[in-house]
């Protein structure tokens, strides 16, 4: 396999291994979230500041598409196979629907905000505006990830 491959992979397996686990994209062991969906301003193991990371309304779109949409389509066929009474759908679809939303947030944040970390993602055009936020110190691309392997 082709070294660059090889690398492609071990990222990936890098920002899920952290992302879904909600650790620290550089060190691996510091927690990232201080509650459920709020991030900790910094890893409490390795100091890595956490206000590059806007993951904004991905987790809710991965969420709605991932989950949300095929459930709907098995509600729709529950409707139109059998046509059970309304109570049936608020036992067994609505609590389906939620659960399966909002449950899946958490670790669809950590895999955001990992892989923004190890991509060096951010906004075309806003290294002056990090430079003035963090008083000169440079960008959240000033801080190395953790090598992947």
């Amino acid at each position: 396999m082709p070294e660059d491959k090889a690398d492609k992979y071990a990222a990936a397996r890098w920002i899920f291994h952290c992302g879904w686990r909600g650790l620290c994209p550089r060190c691996g062991k510091g927690a990232m979230f201080r509650k459920w969906l709020k991030l900790n301003d910094h890893c409490p193991t390795c100091g890595l500041d956490y206000r590059f990371a806007a993951p904004d309304d991905g987790p809710a779109f991965f969420s709605l598409c991932i989950i949300a949409f095929p459930l709907i389509f098995f509600v729709v066929w529950l409707q139109v196979r059998y046509e059970p009474p309304f109570w049936v759908h608020l036992i067994t679809s609505f609590p389906l629907l939620g659960f399966g939303c909002i449950l899946p947030l958490r670790p669809l944040k950590g895999w955001l905000v990992a892989s923004q970390f190890v991509n060096k993602a951010q906004e075309a055009g806003t290294d002056k505006l990090w430079n003035q936020l963090r008083g000169g110190k440079g960008n959240w691309l000033d801080q190395e990830p953790r090598d992947p392997r």
